[in-house]
């Protein structure tokens, strides 16, 4: 089984029944219609988890799937619940599984999808409803890697802390991270360990630090990284870097960490 295979085995939340929903026709008249499948679940409702069906006129749509989605809010049923903002996929509120892989709904193209549009929350997390997973966990071990730049003295006054544009090149590939959490919940080993394994999104935030030339406790932070679990639950099985909607490697970053440790 490879790791695509794994992926798609592993996309619904863990409930254990899914049964059909309700059904929404499209307007009269649309010629140009495609169904979503929509995932629902609500802490108050007896009839759930289920999946509702909805059919929407691309010719009154946006092209990507988060179009779908506040359309169908605005026009269909407003009890539809899922996060967004920036619409841009910079911010990454709107990750979601979506035709069976991990992605941001802003960045997803309705054409790219055959068939019915499948939209379900990212999976192996707590849902608090609907297309909104408890992303709780997530932010606690992100919080724990202090994702912030500790400098022992002050920048010059008036100054900004300088580096020099090949120090600065070591950073791309991390600062693009949206924190959209596509890659941890695609990620087996983070499925099995994820109250202890920090996962492939906040190893990557924490790389963007040891590697920041302006970041003056890396040996504070790779020793607090050095942990069997935190760290070396890693098995590069790389769903991370194949469902990452920035383009982004976690993987390669989580092997980094392992080599600076290696190397002290």
């Amino acid at each position: 089984m490879g790791a695509g295979d794994i992926m798609a085995e592993f996309t619904l939340p863990a409930h254990s029944r899914i049964t059909s929903g309700d059904h929404y026709p499209a307007p009269e008249g649309a010629s140009n219609v495609r169904v979503f499948q929509i995932y629902r679940w609500s802490p108050d409702d007896d009839d759930n988890p289920r999946v509702d069906k909805f059919e929407v006129d691309l010719d009154e749509c946006g092209p990507m799937v988060l179009d779908a989605l506040i359309k169908i809010k605005s026009e269909q049923d407003s009890s539809l619940t899922f996060r967004r903002s920036c619409r841009e996929g910079i911010c990454g509120s709107c990750s979601m599984n979506i035709d069976g892989t991990n992605t941001l709904a802003c960045l997803k193209s309705i054409e790219d999808v055959k068939g019915d549009v499948k939209i379900f929350p990212l999976p192996h997390m707590p849902v608090v409803k609907d297309l909104v997973p408890d992303l709780s966990n997530a932010y606690r071990q992100l919080a724990s890697i202090e994702p912030w730049l500790k400098a022992d003295g002050d920048a010059p006054e008036g100054e900004e802390r300088r580096q020099s544009p090949a120090e600065r090149e070591k950073l791309d590939g991390l600062w693009e991270c949206v924190l959209c959490f596509s890659c941890s919940t695609a990620c087996p080993s983070y499925w099995w360990n994820g109250d202890e394994y920090l996962g492939p999104a906040v190893l990557l935030q924490a790389y963007r630090w040891v590697a920041d030339s302006r970041d003056d406790r890396t040996a504070e932070r790779l020793d607090a990284l050095d942990d069997s679990f935190a760290l070396y639950r890693c098995h590069t099985i790389m769903n991370c870097a194949k469902t990452c909607p920035k383009g982004l490697n976690p993987g390669q970053a989580i092997a980094s960490i392992k080599s600076e440790i290696a190397s002290r």
